[in-house]
C-alpha cells in the first residue's frame, strides 16, 4: 500500500473531520501518501484528488460537517460513472480508498470494490446510527446531545405553560435518535419507525400523565414513524381533546456543530483502524467498534442489516414515562 485516498459522502456528520485527520496522519506515520477527494463521489468522478499531509489536516479536529465536502452524484449510480471514478484513482496511483458515510455511501463503496482494482474500506459516518457492525456511528453522539440541549429548553417552556410538546427528530428508517433523546430528556414517549404507533394508546398515556399532575409532556417523534411526522401525529392525538399542544421540528440543526469528545475519539480510532485494514489487505469492509473492540464487517452486511432500536430500551422508555 503506497497511496490512499479518503472521501466523505452522503449526509455530513460531526466527527467526520476527526476521522479524516486520523486517516491522513496514520498513513503519514506509515509512509503512505494520502489524497483527499473533494465533494465525495461527485468529486471523484471529476478527478478532484488533492495531496494531503499531516499539516493539511491541522485544526480540523473540532470542526463539524466535513471540510472535504460532500455532494449527491446521480452519475455515480451508473456503471459508467463509477468507471470514470476508478479511472481517476488509477491515474493517481491510488491503491486504497477510505469512504466515510452511511448506507448509500457504502453501497457505492462496495460497487467500487467489486468493479475496480482499488481496495476499499468504510468508516460509519451518519447521525442515524443505522449501520450494522458498530455500537455507534460517527456523529450519533453529537446529534443526540444537540437534540437533548434543545429538548431541555423546550421542557422549560412546556412546564411553564403546562403544555404537551411533540418534537420531531431525524431518523427515516431508524429510531435511535428519538429513543436516546427521549430517554435522556425525560420524554413521555418515543415514536420510532421500528415499532408501530398506536394513536389511541398514546392519547391515553398523555392524558393520564397530566391527570397524575405532570406539568408537561414531551413526545419525541422520529421523522420516519409510521403514523407520520410530528405535526400529523400531534393532530391525531389531540383531536377532540382540550390538550394545549405545540410542535417543534429540529431538522438539520442536529447534523451541525462541534463533535463531542466521544465522536472525536471514535473518529480517531476508526480512522487509524481504516489505514490498518488497508495495510492488512482487507477489502470491501467497514471498520467499527463493538463493546470497545475494533471489528471489520463486510460493507454489504453493514448497510443491509442495520441495527434496530433495542427492545429493552424501548421497554425501559415505557416503564419510566409516568
Amino acid at each position: 500500500m503506497e497511496r490512499i485516498a479518503v472521501l466523505t459522502s452522503g449526509g455530513d456528520a460531526p466527527g467526520m473531520n476527526a476521522a479524516v485527520r486520523a486517516v491522513v496522519r496514520a498513513a503519514d506515520a506509515a509512509g503512505i501518501v494520502s489524497y483527499g477527494v473533494r465533494n465525495g463521489y461527485a468529486g471523484l468522478i471529476e478527478g478532484r484528488l488533492e495531496p494531503m499531509d499531516a499539516r493539511a489536516v491541522s485544526g480540523i479536529l473540532h470542526l463539524g460537517g466535513t471540510t472535504l465536502g460532500t455532494a449527491r452524484s446521480p452519475r455515480f449510480r451508473t456503471t459508467e460513472g463509477r468507471a470514470e471514478a476508478l479511472k481517476h484513482l488509477d491515474l493517481a496511483g491510488v491503491d486504497g480508498l477510505v469512504v466515510l458515510g452511511g448506507d448509500g455511501s457504502f453501497r457505492g463503496a462496495d460497487a467500487l470494490s467489486r468493479e475496480g482494482s482499488v481496495t476499499v474500506v468504510g468508516i460509519p459516518g451518519t447521525i442515524d446510527n443505522d449501520l450494522s457492525g458498530t455500537d455507534f456511528t460517527l456523529g450519533f453522539d453529537t446529534a443526540v446531545n444537540t437534540a437533548l440541549e434543545l429538548i431541555d429548553r423546550i421542557r422549560d417552556t412546556a412546564a411553564s405553560h403546562g403544555r404537551l410538546f411533540f418534537v420531531e427528530v431525524m431518523g427515516r428508517r431508524s429510531g435511535w435518535l428519538a429513543l436516546y433523546s427521549a430517554l435522556a430528556g425525560g420524554g413521555t414517549e418515543a415514536l420510532v419507525p421500528e415499532r408501530p404507533t398506536d394513536i389511541d394508546v398514546l392519547r391515553v398515556r398523555v392524558q393520564r400523565s397530566f391527570a397524575l399532575g405532570k406539568r408537561f409532556c414531551l413526545v419525541i417523534v422520529a421523522e420516519g414513524d409510521d403514523a407520520g411526522g410530528a405535526y400529523e401525529v400531534a393532530a391525531r392525538v389531540c383531536e377532540g381533546t382540550a390538550v394545549d399542544y405545540r410542535v417543534t421540528t429540529l431538522g438539520h440543526v442536529q447534523r451541525g456543530g462541534s463533535p463531542t469528545m466521544r465522536d472525536r475519539v471514535l473518529g480517531a480510532v476508526l480512522g487509524d483502524a481504516a489505514v490498518t485494514a488497508l495495510r492488512d489487505g482487507a477489502d470491501g469492509v467497514m471498520v467499527g467498534q463493538l463493546r470497545g473492540d475494533v471489528v471489520r464487517t463486510p460493507l454489504e452486511t453493514a448497510w443491509s442489516r442495520f441495527d434496530r432500536t433495542p427492545e429493552d430500551l424501548l421497554s425501559l422508555m415505557d416503564r419510566l414515562s409516568r
